[in-house]
């Protein structure tokens, strides 16, 4: 996650010379845990293809609570509970009071059409320290993507309730070519409401290559959003900085708020590189967990084909050190085993070679170039020829490392 109103709070508030702040160093992952399969909605965009059935074989809740404690004996202190819909989960009370009184930082990740005067105050007294609520789009366009009409109202009313209840609620939104363009007015309902926080999550599917970065729709539109975001969030900075903006699932941003940085602050420019240096971009299988419905653990939430393990089985933190696991040594090595483009960006200490799974759906090797990634060769300083000859090599991680979710 690129916490972008940060970098460019401290650009704004601080000298160029400012020492760095210390890098953050978690003892244990932030854990996204899907608790719950079932959902109202059947989105077009579901990572977890959710849908509104009862799926067998989820944890139940003393399982939920002896995992709990392994992960906080193993030193994790963030959980985001997610989805499907977690508020369809009968215990979903009893987890997050659990969760809240070990000491978590607790997130509630919901579409938000379940929220509403007869459940608020109940939500409210949870002491959840974030609830994140999903739009993508204004009115018919969100509905659209949700598959259900009036699924844009009772996401604003939620979000409205939230407000009033004093909850910290953010808006999050993921960018496809059929919805990008409403961004802006996203932005502005953002304000018009006070909401708290806005999280753009990039689709997490594979781009077009390499050829014509510059011109692909796919890379010119992530452009243009992240141009949007970018403009918004400094303009909120020179203001005071009341806002949080955030992207995931596409570290490139990193590299781009760089180049933002060159054009709009170049003052900083060295300031903000070490502190992208820091947060070292992609953090899958290192900081960022994903625990499914059933129990199985994987890097993040894009690898459910990839099961590390079960915690019904295993508790989390044996396999999450387990690095007998191809993909999770790879995952953890610094710098990962690159191929093609990727292993021979200058920018790699900034991006961490971006998203894994995106290389691995659309060439079958993980340590692929990730196709999504939106500059060009001139703009990461690449020579092309380091990687003209290269290709990736599918049929070893077939033979090695699939596994498919049960």
């Amino acid at each position: 996650m690129l916490r972008i109103s940060q970098y460019m709070q401290e650009m704004a508030r601080q000298p160029a010379d400012a020492p760095l702040p210390p890098a953050r160093k978690p003892a244990g992952p932030v854990v996204i845990w899907n608790l719950i399969r079932r959902c109202n909605l059947t989105c077009k965009h579901c990572y977890s293809i959710s849908t509104d059935i009862d799926f067998p074989g989820e944890l139940t809740t003393e399982q939920v609570f002896t995992v709990m404690e392994d992960l906080w004996n193993y030193g994790s202190r963030v959980l985001i509970l997610s989805g499907g819909e977690p508020l369809l989960r009968r215990d979903i009370w009893a987890i997050s009071a659990r969760a809240r009184d070990m000491g978590f930082y607790v997130g509630l990740s919901t579409n938000g059409t379940l929220i509403d005067s007869g459940n608020i105050d109940r939500i409210a007294a949870m002491g959840y320290d974030y609830v994140g609520i999903s739009l993508d789009g204004i009115g018919k366009t969100h509905d659209f993507f949700r598959q259900k009409d009036g699924a844009f109202d009772a996401s604003l009313a939620a979000i409205r309730l939230c407000k009033q209840a004093g909850i910290k609620v953010g808006m999050r939104f993921t960018p496809t070519r059929h919805n990008a363009e409403e961004l802006p007015a996203l932005l502005e309902l953002m304000y018009r409401e006070e909401v708290d926080k806005f999280y753009l999550s990039h689709l997490n599917y594979g781009g077009r290559g390499n050829k014509n970065r510059k011109t692909d729709v796919v890379h010119r539109k992530t452009r243009q959003v992240m141009d949007w975001l970018f403009d918004v969030a400094w303009k909120d900075a020179e203001n005071g900085g009341g806002k949080e903006f955030v992207t995931g699932n596409n570290d490139a941003d990193g590299v781009y708020l760089l180049h933002w940085a060159a054009k709009n602050r170049p003052s900083h420019l060295d300031y903000l590189r070490q502190r992208l240096k820091q947060w070292g971009g992609n953090a899958s299988g290192v900081h960022i967990a994903n625990i499914d419905n059933l129990g199985n653990v994987h890097p993040d939430t894009f690898w459910w084909n990839y099961n590390l393990g079960n915690v019904k089985e295993r508790p989390f933190s044996e396999i999450w050190e387990d690095c007998s696991d191809p993909l999770m040594a790879g995952l953890k090595a610094r710098p990962r085993p690159l191929h093609g483009r990727c292993a021979v960006c200058p920018q790699l200490s900034i991006c961490g070679g971006n998203a894994r799974i995106r290389a691995f759906q659309t060439s079958g090797d993980p340590w692929w170039e990730d196709p999504a990634c939106y500059l060009d060769d001139e703009e990461l300083g690449i020579d092309p020829a380091r990687y003209a000859d290269a290709s990736p090599r599918p049929l070893e991680l077939e033979t090695r490392v699939i596994r498919r979710a049960g």
